[in-house]
């Protein structure tokens, strides 16, 4: 018997009506009635506000206004669905129908590992982008200036790569900063190259030489801003994934905002802009805030699509999972119900 659940209200004639005519299919189409009242119930009034009376009998849903020729056509539809399913199941179950079964391809079984393995490759990925540009200074002390000019060329279409905001290997100094960063215990990157430090150009080119070492082929904030992703990474990696996002308020104030004010602030500062008195950011600051910005988004990013990859891999255990035969029920089908 099927079931039929009515939504109604005080003082609804329309409800009224619909429930007279339910009262008279009944004895045609017998049904189990559900009388629910959405008076004080909130969310059933906001669910279907000026709607009722609404009928739901099976997947069919009928709301205000219909007439009984169309309420009798639904019940009827509802009886033969029941009727079907149940004639498909026992027929499943005496095996006299053979569930065909689900064809696997390539790309369900590519997509079932990525949603497994994705934080794996993402990592992998995010390691070797920022463990690349160190190669580029290894290269150059060890004579293969091909292969190190050619890491230079590819990482310079993503950073500016200004000497004297990148960290150097093999030389006197990790940094060489501009006079006007302050930095006490530090070389100024005009002093130690002889070069003018209002020269960008020349600054973008220069990638070192057995003095000074060599630079790394991204800047210092984008070595920190890689790093802090990777880390972040490995970390929900090792924890299971299990790590909830921060919310996205605490993502802008310490991820967002140091950046923003340590970067824009010198750029602001200085040619072509000079609106403000002139700053430059110093190598730990941009660190600090890299790493922040890199940390946070990822603590903000990778759990929301760990929310997603679950849902895939629900998916996908649901259609890999090996069917259990029984070879001594499976047989060709006489007849198949009418789907």
């Amino acid at each position: 018997m099927i079931k039929v659940t009515f939504y109604h209200r005080a003082d609804c004639h329309l409800c009224d009506t619909a429930l007279s005519a339910l009262k008279v299919l009944q004895a045609k189409i017998p049904h189990e009635l559900i009388l629910v009242n959405i008076d004080g119930n909130q969310e059933l009034q906001r669910k279907f506000g000026e709607s009722i009376p609404v009928i739901e009998v099976g997947p069919y849903t009928l709301q205000a206004p219909f007439d009984s020729q169309i309420l009798e056509i639904t019940l009827e539809a509802a009886v033969q669905r029941e009727a079907q399913i149940q004639s498909i199941s026992e027929s499943i179950e005496a095996g006299v129908l053979q569930v065909a079964p689900l064809k696997i391809t390539r790309a369900d079984r590519f997509s079932f590992w990525i949603s497994r393995r994705y934080m794996t490759v993402l990592n992998l990925l995010v390691l070797l982008y920022v463990g690349l540009p160190f190669l580029a200074p290894v290269m150059m002390i060890s004579g293969a200036t091909g292969a190190g000019g050619l890491i230079y060329r590819i990482y310079g279409a993503v950073c500016h790569q200004l000497a004297f905001r990148s960290w150097f290997l093999f030389g006197e100094q990790p940094a060489y900063p501009r006079q006007v960063a302050g930095v006490d215990g530090l070389i100024p990157y005009g002093e130690i190259t002889g070069l003018s430090e209002e020269d960008q150009v020349a600054a973008r080119q220069f990638t070192g030489n057995p003095i000074v070492g060599y630079k790394v082929a991204l800047c210092q904030r984008d070595i920190a801003i890689y790093g802090g992703i990777l880390i972040f990474g490995l970390v929900f990696s090792a924890t299971g994934k299990k790590l909830k996002p921060i919310p996205w308020y605490l993502w802008f104030l310490i991820g967002i905002l140091p950046i923003a004010v340590d970067g824009f602030s010198q750029l602001f500062s200085q040619q072509p802009f000079n609106l403000i008195s002139l700053r430059e950011s110093t190598p730990f600051l941009r660190t600090l805030t890299g790493f922040l910005f890199g940390l946070t988004t990822a603590w903000f990013g990778y759990p929301l699509v760990e929310e997603t990859m679950v849902d895939i891999r629900h998916h996908y255990e649901s259609k890999l999972k090996p069917s259990k035969p029984r070879p001594d029920m499976v047989r060709e089908p006489d007849a198949i119900p009418p789907a």
